[in-house]
């Protein structure tokens, strides 16, 4: 079988010599090239529309395509089409480059000038892996196969605001409507997931950590099915532990993730450490979970001024939620809006800890019931944010773009290049 292999490549020079030498590789396919990141993009999401089968291989991207850089390019192509390699075209092959690459998920680098025998190995070798990754993909009766599930971080503004809980009930909502989803615990010294859903586990995200080619099998293996039907994806019993996922981890495991899901919700508990702000930057939409009270607002703010200076991500991208909210209180949705700067989601949740105290001191949250005014509210939230399926009949938009409204709209981050 031909192996179908896409140059994105900006300068017509260099479009004649990456043409000519790919067409005459073995088996080779070239398709017609695209200019520009933002047409590769768009080729792309048109091709995996009709089927994942009708998507090349290989794509090859130029160092100097634009208008998004390279490496931010090879992110976006990794995440959105799991099942395509990427490789590099650059004249700087050394290796702080190379581990960047592979960092933002490209999988071979070939130095310029071009020769015939690197791109033709490398080409192979991609391809070899990329027809791997479909064949699993391809094996699997209940996966995701689509350009890439939603992903949503769930962050406190301080402990003890319902982050977790509120993580929970947005991954209940979206499996409940029929959507794969995985539930992961990214707060790694003190993730509460598995005593909130009465889960006693062996594998956790530290097992996954040190693996660099994160397999559909090997995710499986790492997973614990609950029954439910979520996925979850646990912290380790050992808080120490959690320092084994570096951010880059975070990456690949989110990426992966990603391409078996139709929608991924993150725990990322109050203290963000360096996976936990890959998995933020990561995100399609982050949430930020406080509570009408000074010490938390004040907690939302900081966290929003440090993921904007630290460019994890800016105060128009992250969305707040209101927890344990009256209407007697001082501090309602728009003060909060007002002071951290932020979008708030228009969805508020109840203060109604009653209702809630039997299911979570037995672990059951999973089991609360239907008539819980919190539950209610926080599957509300999961319509509002787009994470759930949409009756027969009416339009559904898949997050990714940006909603505009009232005070309350939520933001979901737009990729540079135009992608939704």
């Amino acid at each position: 079988m031909p192996t179908r292999i896409l140059p994105a490549v900006g300068d017509a020079d260099a479009v004649r010599s990456i043409t000519t030498l790919l067409s005459q590789l073995p088996d080779a396919e070239p398709v017609t090239p695209v200019v520009d990141s933002t047409q590769l993009v768009d080729t792309l999401a048109r091709l995996a529309a009709e089927s994942v089968d009708e998507l090349p291989e290989v794509v090859v991207v130029h160092e100097r395509i634009g208008p998004v850089p390279a490496l931010e390019l090879i992110r976006e192509v990794a995440l959105r089409f799991p099942a395509v390699g990427v490789i590099l075209v650059t004249s700087d092959p050394g290796p702080g480059l190379f581990q960047a690459a592979m960092d933002y998920g490209a999988r071979g680098l070939v130095a310029l000038p071009l020769s015939y025998e690197e791109l033709a190995s490398r080409v192979q070798a991609v391809a070899q892996w990329s027809v791997g990754v479909r064949r699993h993909l391809g094996s699997s009766e209940d996966v995701f196969t689509g350009v890439g599930g939603t992903v949503v971080t769930v962050g406190g503004a301080k402990g003890g605001v319902g982050a977790t809980l509120t993580a929970v009930q947005l991954a209940l909502a979206a499996q409940a409507s029929g959507r794969p989803t995985a539930l992961v615990d990214m707060d790694l010294q003190a993730g509460d997931i598995a005593s909130y859903l009465d889960v006693q586990f062996r594998r956790s995200v530290v097992d996954l950590a040190a693996i660099n080619d994160i397999s559909p099998r090997v995710l499986a293996d790492a997973v614990f099915r609950h029954d439910t039907g979520l996925a979850l994806l646990l912290a380790p019993g050992e808080g120490e532990r959690g320092e084994e996922v570096t951010d880059r981890a975070a990456r690949q495991i989110v990426s992966a993730l990603r391409s078996r899901y139709e929608v991924v919700v993150i725990d990322c508990g109050a203290q963000l450490g360096g996976a936990g702000a890959a998995a933020v930057e990561m995100a399609d939409a982050a949430l930020l979970v406080t509570t009408p009270d000074v010490v938390s607002v004040r907690g939302a703010k900081r966290a929003v001024r440090m993921w904007d200076r630290l460019q994890i991500r800016k105060a128009e991208e992250t969305t707040v939620v209101v927890n344990r909210h009256t209407r007697g209180t001082e501090i309602q949705p728009a003060l909060i809006q007002k002071i951290t700067g932020t979008p708030v989601a228009a969805t508020t949740v109840p203060a109604n800890f009653k209702e809630l105290q039997g299911a979570v001191d037995a672990g059951r949250v999973h089991e609360l019931d239907s008539k819980s005014t919190v539950k209610q509210a926080l599957w509300a939230l999961a319509g509002e944010l787009r994470l759930v399926k949409a009756p027969e009949g009416e339009g559904h938009r898949k997050g990714g773009g940006r909603f505009r409204g009232d005070r309350g709209s939520v933001s979901f981050r737009r990729r540079r290049d135009g992608g939704g």
